[in-house]
């Protein structure tokens, strides 16, 4: 049999044509666990209120090695040292990322799995990977998890400036139509540097820096924290919550193989071992999606009316306030839902809650952002910018929702 090239070009909508930089790169994209981001939705519901926002994960984490490729390249030319060994493992470690989302990205972290952050799934997909792969993946792992000792590696993937950031705002700006969050990512990283082994950019790209800021913000509250999103993943976190409710009663939810264990079994930390996360690397949207469908004719109203609103379209209504809904106000549409569907209090909460959002552009406390200027000072952005509004994004602003029914006309 022929050997199979694996130095791949593909096309890109965002940068046009991105290479796979090596055969292990390939390898580890060819993964059946890295396959399944194909099938893992970047934005989770989002697309209910941006049509074209189906982009998925898999675009998303070749984006990000295509930035670190730019990256390494830039840092050598500017003459900062960095191995071979060492420019893998950072466009390894950045592939993989993200490969620790489950369907729909962020939702299933309070509904399926118990408190178990994304991160910490990723590194166990890594070391999973790490086995595999006769342990090629060491070094990337380390620089993942922070313990390598070159600083500014670990604040390339992750930091207020990483590769992550700057590829996942001009994606999901395109596909979502929203131009406020069509970042200069060129010229971002055209302008890093590295002194004393942390990251910094150049004074030249100051302006660059506040856009990409304030395109944050922006972003988190026109996309992110949209609110008929915010509902639609409410909405999706209660009808799994349901699903094993009934499921723990001894009532049949028909479900894949995967997500059946999922609803049968109460995951933690503390129980997400090999075998738990060769489970969850057979779960993605399809298995939820499909789920919804089943469960719409399902005997129960509360699981049956919940999949129906997400599969349709047709999701409560939804009001952000300044203030927290009042007990009193929360109480009357609770009545409301309970005397029209005829339901318990406990059943009705499922269709009448509130929460809050917050929107943190900028946090002064880590990882600063910190631009190096020609006399070779170094100060946070925050202090060198003129740009009042800056300041504004370094206070976090939080928002109060309320979802219940839309009444009937």
């Amino acid at each position: 049999m022929a050997s199979q090239n694996k130095l791949k070009i593909l096309n890109d909508p965002i940068y046009g044509f991105i290479t796979i930089p090596s055969k292990q790169i390939f390898d580890i994209i060819e993964h059946p666990y890295f396959q399944r981001l194909r099938r893992i939705s970047q934005m989770g519901l989002s697309y209910l209120v941006y049509p074209g926002a189906h982009h998925t994960r898999f675009h998303h984490a070749l984006g990000c090695v295509h930035l670190m490729q730019k990256a390494v390249r830039l840092l050598r030319y500017k003459g900062v040292e960095i191995s071979n060994e060492e420019a893998e493992a950072l466009e390894v470690a950045i592939l993989l990322h993200d490969i620790g989302h489950g369907p729909f990205s962020h939702a299933m972290e309070h509904s399926i799995v118990e408190n178990v952050e994304h991160e910490e799934i990723s590194l166990l997909f890594m070391q999973q990977l790490n086995e595999v792969f006769n342990q090629s993946l060491t070094l990337a792992i380390s620089i993942f998890t922070g313990n390598y000792p070159r600083k500014f590696m670990h604040q390339l993937i992750t930091s207020q400036l990483d590769m992550d950031r700057l590829d996942y705002l001009k994606r999901d700006s395109f596909y979502t139509g929203t131009t406020e969050g069509n970042i200069n990512s060129d010229r971002l990283i055209t302008m890093l540097n590295v002194v004393n082994d942390e990251l910094v950019i150049e004074s030249k790209a100051i302006y660059s820096v506040e856009k990409f800021l304030v395109a944050r913000r922006l972003m988190y509250w026109q996309v992110y924290l949209h609110k008929t999103g915010i509902v639609a993943e409410q909405l999706l976190i209660r009808v799994l919550k349901r699903a094993k409710e009934l499921v723990s009663e001894g009532i049949e939810c028909k479900a894949s193989k995967a997500l059946q264990f999922f609803l049968t079994n109460k995951i933690t930390k503390d129980n997400f071992d090999t075998e738990v996360l060769k489970t969850f690397s057979k779960l993605d949207d399809y298995d939820i999606i499909l789920a919804m469908k089943e469960w719409i004719d399902h005997d129960d109203f509360v699981l049956s009316h919940l999949s129906r609103m997400i599969i349709n379209r047709d999701l409560l209504k939804v009001k952000l306030k300044k203030k927290k809904p009042s007990e009193e106000k929360i109480e009357k549409h609770l009545n409301a839902v309970k005397t029209t569907y005829n339901l318990s209090s406990k059943e009705a909460e499922y269709f009448v809650f509130t929460g809050e959002i917050s929107n943190l552009a900028y946090t002064r406390e880590k990882d600063n952002i910190n631009i190096l200027h020609k006399n070779g000072k170094i100060s946070d952005v925050i202090k060198v910018s003129d740009q009042l509004n800056l300041k504004a994004l370094t206070k976090t602003v939080t928002k109060y929702y309320i979802c219940y029914p839309k009444t009937k006309d």
